[in-house]
């Protein structure tokens, strides 16, 4: 072999990514102590969205799909909440979706970033157009490292 290793399974992964919606499961909203500190899930742990577009499409499909579970499921918390995502240039692996309250490890809340801007600092054009064709978000622009995204959605939680 000439040390390329052959990934097994992809169809499957991608019907599974298209159809399970499974991870906000794991988030217990009924215990009244909890708490988050930016706890956030990813959705494409292996970063395979970060050659291709159309690799990193769906995985950026079930972020927003789980997005709006979570917006739906926040609202039984018993505490203030921030629900954003943060979707960077060229880095698919750490495109996260976040959700954060007032917690004791006193991080800051509610959770601000300065010298965000309203213009885009994005160079991937396919992912500026997706983003550009998201509807009901507020989309705020950064740069650290790489140029990044963060979106949120007006009166769900505080927001940015």
């Amino acid at each position: 072999m000439n040390g390329l290793k052959k990934h097994r399974g992809l169809k499957r992964y991608y019907r599974d990514l298209l159809f399970k919606d499974d991870s906000v499961d794991l988030l217990d909203f009924d215990n009244p102590e909890i708490w988050f500190d930016h706890g956030h899930l990813h959705f494409d742990n292996k970063g395979y969205g970060n050659n291709s577009f159309k690799k990193r499409k769906p995985h950026l499909d079930k972020l927003f799909r789980h997005f709006e579970i979570l917006a739906k499921k926040a609202q039984s918390l018993k505490t203030d909440f921030q629900l954003y995502a943060i979707i960077l240039d060229h880095d698919s692996y750490n495109d996260a979706l976040f959700l954060h309250t007032p917690n004791p490890n006193n991080s800051q809340f509610p959770f601000q970033i300065s010298e965000l801007q309203s213009t885009s600092t994005l160079t991937n054009k396919d992912l500026n157009i997706y983003i550009d064709n998201l509807v009901g978000y507020e989309k705020k622009y950064g740069l650290a490292g790489e140029g990044f995204c963060l979106l949120f959605k007006k009166n769900v939680g505080h927001a940015f």
